[in-house]
């Protein structure tokens, strides 16, 4: 048994507007078109080979079958797309449809099929990379970052404008017919490969019948006699699905959008423990959507229903953590995998489809409206005469979606330290059973056991909820934790892990003792509460059905210990020794692939037990809007927002700059080449952040070169960056682009160029700054001030010709934001430099103070409900909100 294909872990959200959710009716003689790569010899099959096991086709189909990703077409695909639909009624598409298996074969015939239309199409007008291609290779290749669009007759030119403005290729390769025939032709062959009818071609395929039989696993009693509470709980938390992700979550971004309000890291240390992901739905308001995980794959080696009831109860239970209104606005998205056609695979799915589809989430009043599977998890292979094979158990990954009445009101593992009297309360949906099956604590003393957690009273968790939402609204929860992975133990554990704190527990007494209370893995969760209103909540769930399912267990306790007792049993360990086996699988994982000096310098950041984290320490009010004066006047000051090919913080830029006082006009590289727009006309211009030219190495500076090696648009920056009256920021990829052309901007000389991270990977934090004293306009008034800040950067670290240069820099008061540590200090180790910057560099102005280069992302971070940790009584904006305003005020 094991994984040797890959299985869908992943999911995402987004909203649409009602009038875009359904397909409009394609007219007759709109224009087909392709938008995005071209063709090539790759992805051919690739539906059929996902479809069978991995080494039992022919190795010609599986080379053929390679898919092509490209990011970078793909986002400026979607570019595209946005600058359609924000036309509203103008919006030229009609429908749109993606690329998949099959390729142009399945995408166009089922755009085409809609409205019961037919098509002509031109086969040699579908862009090709590869002219020896055959018209099948053409015709059914699987490039995955295309669309296929019908586009209005009086929309085309309208479209192709937009295309070419964001360089994204596309073709015009037929049209819409009335006739319900799709005719494909070759004009180099002069024939036509495709004549046939649309409903003939997508004909209804026969249904299946399968004769199955269940297949009882062999199982063996769980044996834990002579298991050390103290080692196990070591083992346990080293365990990959129970230990510290950071390796796999610093390498992402996790602020793009300037609305995500909860990622997975939490508190002043930023620990990766959050139950559920959270993003705001606009820049002004507070609602926005959640989005949760539930998977137990070992689970279905025993029962297979139980672990696809335990995965939805479980991304029930961490999407519980954010505001929602109820149960009944939740949806999942189920991905099945299984061996189909193995002997017992398929009665085994059957049984876990069967028991949530048609018996717990109808119970829980929750919908499935969408899914997909894979069900082909076997790999075979023959090594020296012999057949060998690698089954996947039945396994379901459920993803959770609800919207969020306030994103203000997330609760997270962390507890509030600052009470003097607060108890830790465990709700056990599991109702005192503590089943071990499939455990982690059984994986790794090598077992699996016999009988499995499970989701036994449905009921429990709908109470569970309504009892919740009724403690929300009397705001009497603190911190919430569900239980998963790893058990009470690992819960526990993971708070105090992000609160700095020791813990005092004492389980209830029950069947087994101490391993079965600590590592059982049933359905549950671990809320904070004030001691004054302990009463109130068990009473509050006694109401909703609970009243023996609510125990108190313990506070939380200013020593670094862990204390944990059931019975006559007692777990006790230091925080230290549980924090270095929880995170040492992540820093074994980023000595394989990082700069081993930096992880060795996380690691004992993530130890350290006397460092106090985030802080927020302003020298200003950031509520006090010091532009509102000049926005009185009602004069918006034209500002450009100049985005590259991939950039993908124009829109979060634009938000704050719009909220400032300013008019922000979205300006693309092609505008100004194409001399379409001109700098004159703006009092600002900001280059924002993001991946352009797709963030290969040196981007920035390819950004910057076709500004230079263009004479009449290297005039156009000279002449702005010589007016007084204009200033400039350049952030992230913008900061890189605008210190290459330094040559352009007076009072620069001694600036650095950016390069690659002294970590070598691509960097997402939230990190701790220092705004130094300088004479930046756009950080007038903030200097002393200490406070977080977005980070997303593979190339940030400023490097210098010289030392001198360096030493010239700081001795101009050109630093002007810095990095530090917790203590306040210029932050010279990893993490607290995520990009080994000398002297902490996170920011450089020019000698008037004038042009300001950040490789943070302030934009990101100028509302607090964006960062991922604040100060409990935080208001609507950061410290950030301050450098927009400076820069209104700087226009006035």
């Amino acid at each position: 048994r094991g994984y040797h294909k890959p299985i869908m872990i992943a999911g995402g959200l987004g909203n649409v507007r009602r009038a875009h959710v359904e397909k409009d009716e394609v007219p007759v003689g709109a224009h087909l078109v392709v938008l995005g790569g071209p063709a090539m010899l790759i992805g051919l099959g690739g539906g059929a080979a996902s479809s069978v096991g991995s080494g039992v086709s022919q190795a010609e189909l599986d080379f053929a079958s390679v898919q092509r990703g490209n990011p970078e077409i793909q986002r400026r695909a979607q570019e595209v797309i946005d600058r359609c639909w924000a036309l509203a009624a103008d919006n030229p598409i009609h429908l749109i449809h993606d690329v998949g298996a099959g390729g142009l074969s399945n995408a166009i015939p089922e755009a085409v099929a809609h409205s019961a239309r037919g098509a002509r199409i031109d086969l040699r007008a579908v862009p090709n990379s590869e002219p020896g291609l055959s018209p099948l290779e053409i015709w059914c290749n699987e490039a995955q970052e295309r669309y296929v669009l019908v586009v209005s007759e009086r929309g085309l030119g309208t479209f192709e404008a937009i295309a070419r403005r964001e360089r994204c290729p596309f073709a015009v390769v037929g049209r819409i017919t009335a006739d319900g025939v799709l005719r494909v032709a070759d004009s180099v062959f002069g024939n036509v490969p495709v004549d046939m009818p649309i409903d003939v071609l997508l004909g209804k395929l026969p249904k299946m019948r399968r004769d199955v039989a269940t297949r009882r696993p062999a199982t063996k009693a769980l044996s834990l006699e002579g298991v050390d509470p103290a080692e196990a709980a070591r083992r346990v938390l080293a365990h990959p699905a129970v230990a510290d992700k950071t390796f796999l979550i610093s390498i992402g971004d996790r602020t793009v959008g300037g609305q995500i309000s909860r990622d997975q890291m939490v508190g002043p240390w930023q620990v990766p423990v959050a139950d559920v992901a959270v993003t705001l739905a606009d820049y002004c308001g507070h609602s926005g959507e959640a989005m949760a995980m539930g998977e137990r794959t070992p689970l279905a080696l025993l029962d297979p229903a139980a672990a696809a009831r335990i995965a939805v109860g479980e991304a029930v239970t961490n999407i519980l953590a954010a505001d929602l209104q109820g149960l009944g606005d939740i949806r999942l998205s189920a991905n099945w995998m299984a061996a189909c056609g193995e002997p017992g695979e398929d009665a085994a799915l059957y049984a876990a489809v069967h028991a949530i589809g048609m018996e717990l989430c109808p119970a829980l009043g929750i919908a499935i409206p969408v899914g997909k599977d894979s069900l082909s998890m076997k790999t075979a292979w023959r090594d020296g005469g012999t057949d060998k094979s690698v089954v996947a158990p039945v396994s379901l990954i459920v993803s959770a979606f609800a919207p969020v009445l306030d994103v203000r009101g997330t609760l997270t593992p962390l507890l509030r330290t600052d009470l003097k009297d607060t108890r830790l309360i465990h709700v056990d949906l599991g109702a005192g059973r503590r089943r071990l099956g499939g455990s982690i604590l059984a994986q790794v003393h090598g077992q699996l056991g016999q009988e499995a957690p499970d989701l036994d009273e449905p009921s429990m968790l709908v109470g569970f909820a309504a009892a919740l939402r009724a403690a929300r609204e009397r705001e009497l929860v603190l911190a919430y934790h569900d239980i998963s992975d790893g058990g009470v133990l690992a819960c526990l554990a993971e708070m105090a892990f992000a609160s700095h704190c020791g813990l005092d527990i004492h389980l209830p007494e029950g069947e087994g003792g101490l391993l079965p209370a600590l590592f059982a893995e049933e359905l549950g969760v671990v809320l904070q509460v004030d001691g004054s209103a302990l009463p109130e909540v068990v009473a509050l769930f006694a109401a909703h059905g609970l009243g023996d399912r609510v125990h108190e267990i313990g506070r939380p306790q200013e020593a670094m210990r862990l204390s944990l007792r059931c019975g006559s049993e007692r777990l006790d360990a230091s925080w230290g020794e549980l924090r270095r086996a929880w995170s040492e699988t992540s820093c074994r994982m980023r000595l394989l692939r990082d700069e081993p000096e930096c992880v060795r310098e996380e690691f004992a950041a993530q130890l350290d037990e006397s460092d106090p984290g985030l802080c927020v320490r302003l020298a200003f009010d950031p509520q006090d809007d010091i532009a509102a004066p000049y926005i009185a006047r009602g004069a918006r000051p034209a500002i450009a927002v100049l985005r590259e090919q991939g950039v993908n913080s124009q829109v979060e830029m634009a938000a704050v700059l719009e909220r400032a006082g300013f008019e922000a006009h979205d300006i693309h590289m092609t505008d100004l080449l194409s001399g379409a727009r001109d700098l004159a006309q703006f009092r600002g211009l900001v280059a924002c952040g993001g991946f352009s030219y797709g963030d290969v190495l040196g981007a920035g500076e390819g950004w910057a070169k076709s500004i230079l090696f263009h004479a009449r648009t290297r005039e156009m920056f000279a002449a702005f960056f010589a007016r007084e009256e204009t200033f400039s920021l350049g952030v992230c990829n913008g900061c890189q682009m605008m210190a290459a052309l330094k040559e352009l901007i007076p009072g620069t000389e001694y600036w650095p160029r950016f390069v690659r991270n002294r970590v070598e990977q691509f960097e997402g934090r939230l990190s701790l700054v220092e705004v130094l004293p300088t004479a930046a306009v756009l950080l007038d008034g903030m200097a002393g001030s200490v406070l977080p800040v977005a980070v997303a950067h593979g190339e940030g670290r400023a490097e210098f010709a010289s030392v001198e240069q360096q030493a010239a820099l700081a001795r101009a008061s050109q630093v002007a934001i810095r990095f530090v540590d917790g203590h306040g200090r210029p932050a010279v180790n990893y993490p607290a430099n995520p990009n080994g910057s000398p002297l902490g560099i996170a920011a450089v102005t020019s000698t008037d103070g004038r042009v300001l280069l950040t490789m943070p992302h302030p934009e990101r971070s100028w509302r607090v409900a964006q960062n991922s940790w604040h100060p409990p009584a935080a208001g609507e904006f950061s410290g950030w909100m301050r450098l927009f305003r400076n820069a209104r005020r700087f226009t006035a």
